[in-house]
């Protein structure tokens, strides 16, 4: 399996067709979110603890980017002894531990990078101690192929998992490393369609298949047993996101997890998101909040700043965004629009054929810029921190055009993109020179945003405080593939 890197417009992303998965989990390391099996798991007999299966599917909005330390997990399993997790590591390479009975334990590693900020990710961990191949007593695979480790993971013939059942005691966690010890090194991303199957080594085909067409993996519906201690999390009642869906009742506690952090960016409809991969190195810009939320964290002056994870070559689309805040306050130099793939956010990137941007201040105007013409119109009134501003560009039109719109009202008129733009695939961006300002992001999915009104696409995707304008349309793959 080569490298995983970020894929233009999610192109590692699962198609729809077929089984169809409503909602997600938003997790965030900033919150410590994470769920824990809670007490009904204890002392529950498993149907066996030398075989079993956990089937999930992942969307990572921030990566470790050799960040000395950085490492998120995603699954652990442990006891007062002995653990199992699975996570991404600093170099983001997927790693792994795990004990059995016999003390018996290995850390082994990918040479794969799983960088891809626009994709969801399958992910499968089978065990069976009882088989007489050591290489497959534990065996993890992404979307249906094998991952190949560095080292391999050494687990004695019939030892005892500690990823198997529940008693002991033993529990099971998801977003951080420990479901025994005190959790640390939170998940950073979306979490969907988590099963545990007890008793059971099973193929991922029996949760996921390549989609005849596009040769892309994508889900299907698990029609099996669990077992004595197995669970199915579909996080679609928000009111109870740790709900097991298996029949075992065996529900997860949420911690720091509330109704908002339920999603609709799912691997059957993946939503457009700001992409770690894209951020502009000066100014460590950082994606949070399933990346919705942009925030400058150097304490200096420097250009920093970002792209969307879905770039369009035609279609109409529309996204919000909002202004929060920052240490100096609200200036001109905040840029936000479309840009092609080729311009990074860097001072110069505004003046450069291919960007469309808004920039304004709090007590004066606000100005839109046409970057391809490079005319600066100029539209009447302040702006506010909390002012939601969309955007709708329009590339089946000729000319092209974007039209800018503030709390539900348009600023601008039609503003040609200009002939340079032929052909372009454009992204969503922003860049900024202030120190820490915040943006935030709202393209459909999950936002961090406030929203009071709840509105649609006319194909009733996306969940927007202002309707968009009439045959626009929010960034995400069934659009796509409709429109884009």
């Amino acid at each position: 399996m080569a490298d995983i890197n970020l894929g233009v417009g999610g192109a590692n992303s699962a198609v729809a067709g077929g089984y169809d998965i409503e909602n997600s989990l938003k997790l965030e390391s900033d919150n410590s979110e994470y769920l824990k099996a809670n007490n009904t798991f204890a002392y529950t007999t498993p149907t066996s603890r030398y075989t079993g299966t956990v089937s999930f599917w992942i969307k990572r909005t921030e990566i470790g980017n050799n960040v000395s330390g950085k490492t998120m997990y995603i699954f652990a399993s442990s006891d007062s002894s002995r653990y199992t997790n699975l996570g991404f590591d600093e170099f983001d390479n997927l790693t792994m531990y795990s004990g059995d009975s016999s003390w018996n334990n290995v850390g082994p590693y990918t040479s794969n990078k799983f960088r891809d900020t626009a994709a969801w990710y399958h992910i499968v961990i089978r065990y069976d101690t009882t088989d007489s191949t050591a290489s497959n007593r534990l065996r993890v695979y992404c979307n249906g192929t094998e991952v190949s480790w560095v080292v391999a993971p050494n687990i004695t013939q019939n030892g005892v998992m500690t990823i198997s059942g529940m008693n002991g005691p033993c529990w099971h966690s998801w977003g951080t490393i420990y479901s025994y010890y005190t959790p640390s090194n939170f998940f950073n991303g979306y979490l969907a369609e988590a099963h545990f199957v007890d008793g059971q080594s099973l193929a991922p085909t029996e949760f996921g298949e390549y989609d005849s067409a596009s040769g892309i993996w994508k889900p299907k519906e698990y029609d099996g047993t669990y077992g004595n201690c197995g669970y199915y999390l579909d996080f679609e009642d928000s009111a109870n996101l740790g709900n097991d869906e298996s029949g075992n009742a065996f529900d997860f506690d949420e911690n720091n997890i509330t109704s908002a952090d339920q999603a609709t960016d799912t691997p059957t409809n993946n939503f457009c998101t700001m992409a770690g991969l894209w951020e502009y190195s000066v100014g460590n810009r950082v994606g949070v909040d399933g990346g919705t939320t942009t925030a400058a964290t150097n304490s200096g002056y420097a250009w920093q700043g970002g792209k969307g994870t879905m770039g369009v070559t035609n279609g109409k689309w529309y996204f919000e965004f909002t202004i929060e805040g920052g240490a100096t306050g609200f200036h001109t130099s905040f840029f936000v629009g479309w840009q092609t793939e080729s311009t990074d956010a860097s001072g110069s990137a505004h003046n450069t054929i291919g960007t469309i941007a808004y920039y304004g201040e709090g007590g004066g105007y606000i100005w839109v810029k046409d970057n391809t013409s490079g005319r600066t119109l100029s539209v009447t009134g302040s702006t506010t921190y909390g002012d939601i501003y969309g955007v709708a560009l329009d590339l089946d039109s000729n000319p092209q055009t974007v039209i800018f719109y503030r709390n539900g009202s348009a600023i601008t008129s039609n503003i040609t993109l200009g002939s340079g733009l032929a052909n372009e695939t454009l992204f969503p961006f922003e860049s900024t020179y202030y120190p820490q300002e915040i943006s935030r992001w709202n393209f459909g999915g999950y936002t961090a945003m406030s929203i009071a009104s709840g509105n649609t696409d006319e194909n009733g995707y996306g969940n927007f405080e202002y309707a968009p304008p009439s045959g626009y349309y929010a960034l995400c793959t069934k659009n796509l593939a409709e429109y884009g």
